[in-house]
């Protein structure tokens, strides 16, 4: 296996020298690295035996006269699988719900209200092999499989809510199956569920052997901690997918993900981020890491041979503002939990500052949008008008 790249921060830690490093912070995370820096309280000794990366950072707002500090805690969680993709459905989904609960656990001792997990993290991420025996067995309900069960335990011990991404097997509906993030209340109670919106089809990702684009919509929750949404994987790459989660009043909105180096790694740092912007609420990008072997090869038809994983899923989770600030990421290595404390009420004021809102010409778009998905749409390209003389 080739030696992975840790991560861009600890580099610039290693390389750069330190009169640089406090500026080139500021560039790269939109504010100097100290303001993150706020005393979070982590628990580091339990993280140690779980070979846990924790970080802690935070966002500030400007104190209000008429809104007292709205601070939310967010926990990021991202994981490599611990069986190998040939044991036991069974075996192997247990073992991954028995290391979850004990980072959720570290989670709860970092003070965390809300958690997400990665996307489909209770199972490899098999989708890409095109095979349906055995992991369509993964597959379990959103309201009462065990997955779902096992942390509606844990939401009520630790009064946390928790977003849990699983292949979703609706028995309701002829055991369709869907990629679905569950959203569990801090009571214990399942609020909902957000489908994924958005299926890739491009190099090993093709999807739509197992499931279709989600038919739930845009939905956002409203939490005790804050109204939340979640926008799975794919959907990041659709800037109208971010915009409906803006629309319908989302504060923050969780991007569960599994994606590998050398198909997205240029867009990751960027995607989330711009979303926070351009919608004025709080990001929080989660991806898997490590690398997954299957028993049997597969290819993609693109000229390479035919190979048993999909390559390096790379982390580097971490947590975006509406003011363009960022946090430094997870490793690209290992397991980790970023802890974030928002401030919410740096989304109004952002909105308030910026006017992207009031500026935003929804009713401008809609009317092109109409008009585009209409079978003699013609795009609006105007073209030099040359005239010839004699």
């Amino acid at each position: 296996m080739t030696q992975q790249f840790a991560s861009v921060e600890e580099s610039l830690k290693k390389h750069l020298p330190e009169e640089d490093r406090k500026e080139v912070f500021r560039i790269l995370y939109g504010r100097e690295l100290e303001y993150f820096l706020l005393e979070l309280d982590l628990p580091v000794a339990a993280a140690v035996p779980l070979n846990l990366e924790l970080k802690g950072y935070s966002f500030t707002a400007e104190t209000e006269n008429l809104r007292p500090a709205r601070r939310v805690r967010v926990g990021l969680i991202q994981n490599s699988i611990v069986l190998p993709t040939t044991d036991p459905v069974s075996a192997q989904r247990d073992a991954l719900l028995a290391k979850i609960g004990q980072i959720i656990g570290v989670a709860h001792q970092s003070g965390v209200n809300i958690v997400c997990m990665q996307e489909a993290w209770n199972m490899p991420f098999a989708f890409c092999t095109r095979e349906k025996h055995p992991w369509c067995e993964f597959a379990e309900s959103a309201e009462k499989g065990p997955t779902t069960v096992f942390l509606q335990d844990l939401a009520k011990r630790y009064n946390m809510v928790i977003i849990s991404s699983i292949l979703e097997r609706d028995e309701d509906h002829g055991d369709t199956i869907w990629n679905t993030c569950v959203v569990i209340s801090n009571t214990g109670n399942v609020m909902g569920k957000s489908r994924k919106n958005h299926i890739p089809r491009v190099g090993d990702f093709n999807e739509s052997t197992y499931y279709m684009e989600g038919n739930l919509g845009h939905p956002v929750f409203e939490t005790q901690f804050g109204k939340i949404a979640i926008n799975i994987c794919y959907g990041r790459h659709h800037p109208q997918n971010w915009m409906m989660y803006g629309i319908n009043g989302a504060e923050i909105v969780f991007n569960p993900s599994a994606t590998v180096g050398g198909l997205s790694e240029p867009m990751w740092s960027i995607e989330a981020r711009n979303a926070a912007i351009a919608n004025s609420y709080f990001t929080c990008a989660i991806n898997r890491v490590g690398t997954e072997v299957f028993p049997n090869e597969f290819s993609s038809a693109d000229g390479r041979p035919a190979h048993k994983d999909f390559g390096h899923f790379y982390g580097s989770s971490y947590v975006a503002a509406p003011d363009g600030s960022r946090t430094p990421s997870l490793s690209r290595v290992s397991d980790g939990l970023l802890v974030a404390e928002l401030d919410l009420n740096l989304c109004r004021q952002v909105k308030d500052k910026w006017g992207f809102r009031m500026t935003q010409r929804l009713d401008l778009y809609s009317r092109s949008l109409e008009r585009a998905i209409q079978p003699d749409f013609k795009p609006q390209i105007v073209r030099e008008n040359i005239t010839h003389q004699n």
